[in-house]
């Protein structure tokens, strides 16, 4: 938990929906779980985090379905986790006591986080104590699409109508009356409800506090392993966890997000679902969790991606769990979306899409690998081998670039960038690890990039390196990683001008930034959003690696503080009111809290006293 335990807050909601700050995830390194301040869960996909999920009355209140277990009346609540754990808290007071709802999607006993074994039980716990006072609780099971019980002698039977595949249980240490039950409990007092699946027989064991104890245990034992010493500890190693909560266990791959189609803008028609791996999340993922001693996961998701690539066709933008194709994009009319911000999406075009920085984000991977001491074989290098020359070939042809636009594609300037990573660690990978290739070659492509980045990429008029090559275009705040993968010093003038004009014209204020402006770069949909959690973190690198510190730690505050008593970051903010938008919690948020807090500490390290 925090230094100091949140205080109680009014809960408040806007057309039946909670802010998502009033939610925390709870996960079990298969899915992941929202549940909100008012003792509710608002989303849960089974068995995986790409399943269609059972449970979203994030995206519909009244057909989404929700498993509630909670007082009658609440005056006011509170959440947290408790310390190094993805087990969750949520405090409820009553008129007549105060009642603690404990959430975690349990482990197994002795269960191995750093291990590729299933850890997850199939098992949703809801552990129930009255702290003061008494309380009436209510038991209230709906399932998206309708849900049928028959009754066992472990409990409850369900048939989900969505989802008849599923075998689900719903289990208590209290006798359960039906779907909807009530139960008067007084100081003390302890009652256990669990939502079950799967055919592992844990439907038949006891539901109490052992398999809570196992799971404390799992997350206490592998938080061991973190390693870091820097700016806002807390809120770094919460990071962590919440990345792990997004890590599917059975073979490292990362989850951008374990939600699909929260809006970007309330009311607008940017939600896209993102319960899928990135591999430019990879690369960033596994620089960061290196890092803060985390080289499992950081192995895990690069050995995913490299095993994804060797049963590709090609350099793929994302991919499902499993590193196959993602489902067509379709849109579901059945669901109203969150605060009736239609459409509701599953599946992600983008895996169709031209996206030339893939070459650089593969082959960074595959150098860090190789840096780590892993193997390049035959194989695998025969699927690299002409990744890095397509992306010799294709730096100067438009694409779909990092921000994945559904507009005609654009030569843009990242996408430049980031094929020179692919050369430069291609031309790396052939002398380390003694490769046949054409190093000479690539290096002399690759060293043609960031000069034609500084001379065609530059507006004089703004002073700035801009979106796209050898036409007037607009701002893009993904500029800001250059530095961070070696293409343009961060000292340049120009970078540092870039600095400045997209600081400028992106800032949204209080130290957030546009990724760019709609309006003047357009990108094929309707409608505005909120601003890029990301961006604000490469500021912070920027700002460090130019000598500004105190700017750099005043900004990295503040965006830390952004994550609440859960330490739980969106994709973006609403500048104008704070409020998270976007799918949440986000990979890549954590993965840029992680990544400028470790830069931050080796730059202060070496500042002058």
């Amino acid at each position: 938990m925090p230094p100091t335990l949140p205080g109680f807050a009014p809960l408040a909601t806007v057309g039946d929906y909670l802010a998502l700050e009033d939610c925390g995830l709870v996960g079990n390194g298969a899915t992941a779980a929202l549940v909100g301040r008012d003792g509710a869960i608002v989303w849960l996909c089974v068995p995986r985090f790409d399943s269609e999920p059972i449970v979203c009355s994030l995206l519909d209140a009244k057909r989404g379905g929700v498993f509630r277990v909670a007082p009658t009346e609440v005056l006011d609540s509170r959440q947290y986790y408790e310390a190094d754990t993805g087990v969750l808290v949520t405090e409820l007071r009553t008129p007549g006591g105060t009642v603690q709802v404990t959430d975690a999607l349990t482990l197994r006993s002795g269960a191995d986080l750093d291990d590729d074994a299933p850890a997850g039980r199939g098992e949703l716990l809801r552990s129930v104590r009255v702290l003061n006072g008494s309380a009436v609780v209510v038991v209230d099971l709906s399932l998206r699409g309708g849900v049928s019980a028959v009754r066992r002698a472990e409990g409850l039977q369900l048939r989900c109508d969505a989802r008849p595949e599923l075998e689900l249980h719903l289990v208590a240490s209290h006798p359960l009356a039906g779907l909807r039950s009530e139960h008067l409990l007084v100081a003390g007092e302890a009652m256990h409800v669990a939502l079950r699946w799967g055919g592992r027989g844990y439907r038949h064991q006891r539901v109490g506090e052992e398999s809570l104890d196992a799971t404390r245990g799992a997350w206490r034992q592998w938080i061991r392993g973190f390693t870091y010493d820097g700016p806002q500890e807390w809120s770094v190693r919460r990071s962590a966890i919440t990345l792990k909560l997004l890590d599917y266990f059975a073979n490292g791959a990362i989850v951008a997000s374990p939600t699909s189609s929260l809006p970007e803008a309330i009311g607008g028609p940017r939600n896209w679902d993102y319960r899928y791996a990135w591999v430019r999340d990879a690369a960033y993922s596994v620089y960061a969790l290196r890092r803060v001693g985390l080289t499992s996961e950081a192995w895990g998701f690069l050995g995913w991606v490299l095993d994804a690539l060797e049963r590709s066709d090609g350099a793929r933008v994302l991919y499902d769990l499993d590193g196959g194709q993602p489902p067509p994009e379709r849109v579901d009319p059945g669901l109203e979306g969150y605060r009736r911000s239609a459409p509701v999406r599953w599946g992600n075009a983008a895996a169709a899409q031209t996206q030339h920085d893939a070459y650089g984000e593969i082959l960074d991977c595959a150098y860090q690998w190789a840096a780590g001491g892993g193997a390049i074989d035959e194989v695998l290098w025969a699927r690299l081998l002409p990744l890095i020359d397509q992306a010799g070939e294709v730096w100067r042809t438009p694409d779909h670039g990092i921000w994945e636009v559904r507009s005609p594609g654009r030569v843009f300037t990242y996408s430049a960038a980031m094929c020179h990573v692919a050369l430069e660690r291609g031309a790396r990978l052939v002398d380390r690890c003694n490769l046949p290739g054409s190093p000479q070659r690539w290096r002399r492509e690759a060293s043609s990039i960031p000069v034609a980045i500084l001379e065609e990429g530059w507006d004089p008029h703004r002073e700035s390196l801009i979106e796209h090559l050898g036409a007037p275009g607009g701002l893009d705040a993904s500029l800001l990683a250059l530095p961070l993968r070696r293409v343009i010093d961060a000292t340049h003038p120009r970078m540092v001008a870039t600095t400045g004009a997209i600081t400028r014209e992106l800032g949204a204020g209080n130290g957030l930034l546009y990724r760019y402006l709609p309006e003047v770069s357009p990108d094929g949909v309707a409608g505005h959003e909120g601003a890029f959690l990301m961006c604000s973190f490469w500021l912070v690198d920027n700002l460090a690696l130019q000598g500004r510190l105190d700017e750099a730690v005043e900004l990295f505050d503040a965006l830390c503080a952004r994550g609440g008593t859960l330490g739980l970051l969106p994709e973006q903010i609403d500048p104008t009111t704070g409020a998270y938008l976007g799918n949440f919690p986000q990979a890549f948020s954590h993965v840029g809290l992680i990544s400028s807090g470790v830069n931050l500490a080796r730059q202060l390290r070496r500042a002058p006293a």
